[in-house]
């Protein structure tokens, strides 16, 4: 996208926050096709001279721009086809999109307990409707992002709620952790977050307790990092420094983001890494405290796990 990021894809890669400015909007001003060395979706337009801006995904509407769902409400179901547009100022579909990290469209989909994550490339037919099938199987509330740029505007992170009927099983937030574990591998996050200040932070990848040194590139890009607030589902889609093949960018362990956190607070992270030919996605729950930073200290294998998709 130009991951995970908008701790507002699905465009990218956290340069000046992780990013985690989950907050700060749903656009990010007009991107160029080419990716820039590290880039940040989910800042939007402010609201009026001085006035705040939103975070990113807070919003159905915005910038011109509308996110609507053909279908709001459905049932459980391993697999759900999820059909949606994208409608400009006049209702029309939009058809023409400048490509992000390999992608015209970045859709993230998750619980509102954020204890299911799905990160998705819907396809676009001639008629401007994206479709895409969700594993739906666990009942529940979900938030719906849209990451994309319009041609000949602005990057937008739009959000929308879906409803899965079914007996509803919410899950406590996970307890902060600065390492994580999903199918055998485990992700040590290391850095400073302080609100309101852009830090960096890097996720190293091991695999049986070794570095791994031959991540591939997934989306452009050696990791994508989605960051979500937990009081409101605040959205950043953010991409790490560098490139591969620019002939300084390592292919592991270590991935690195700029970050910033837009308000003290608990944040979900979700990191999109492919390594053998399978893309698996490690979760955070960092918690970002007022005042000094917080230091994320390399932790002992298997201190705390997330959950995986």
């Amino acid at each position: 996208m130009n991951a995970t990021t908008k701790f507002a894809g699905f465009t990218l890669g956290l340069a000046a926050v992780f990013g985690i400015a989950v907050a700060t909007g749903a656009a990010l001003g007009p991107e160029p096709t080419d990716t820039p060395a590290h880039d940040t979706h989910a800042a939007g337009p402010a609201t009026g001279s001085g006035a705040e801006e939103l975070p990113g995904g807070l919003l159905v509407t915005s910038g011109g721009y509308t996110l609507s769902l053909d279908t709001p409400q459905t049932a459980a179901a391993p697999s759900t086809p999820l059909r949606f547009r994208i409608l400009d100022q006049q209702g029309a579909p939009v058809t023409r999109y400048v490509r992000s990290h390999d992608k015209d469209l970045h859709l993230i989909v998750v619980r509102r307990d954020m204890s299911a994550f799905q990160h998705v490339h819907p396809v676009l037919d001639g008629n401007g409707t994206w479709s895409v099938p969700l594993d739906l199987s666990r009942a529940g509330d979900y938030r719906v992002f849209a990451d994309f740029t319009p041609e000949g505007g602005e990057n937008l992170t739009l959000g929308a709620d879906l409803r899965v009927a079914g007996a509803y099983d919410p899950r406590p937030l996970p307890v902060a952790a600065n390492t994580a574990t999903v199918n055998g591998y485990t992700v040590t996050l290391d850095g400073a977050i302080t609100p309101g200040r852009s830090t960096q932070v890097t996720l190293s990848v091991s695999k049986d307790g070794k570095p791994v040194t031959d991540l591939q590139p997934y989306l452009g890009a050696y990791g994508h990092l989605v960051a979500l607030r937990a009081a409101d589902l605040a959205y950043l889609h953010v991409h790490p420094e560098g490139h591969p093949g620019d002939g300084v960018t390592p292919a592991g362990p270590g991935i690195t983001f700029a970050m910033t956190a837009p308000s003290a607070g608990d944040y979900r992270l979700f990191l999109d890494f492919q390594h053998e030919g399978v893309v698996r996605t490690a979760e955070f729950t960092v918690s970002v405290p007022s005042g000094d930073a917080q230091t994320a200290e390399p932790a002992e294998h298997g201190a705390n796990t997330g959950h995986g998709h």
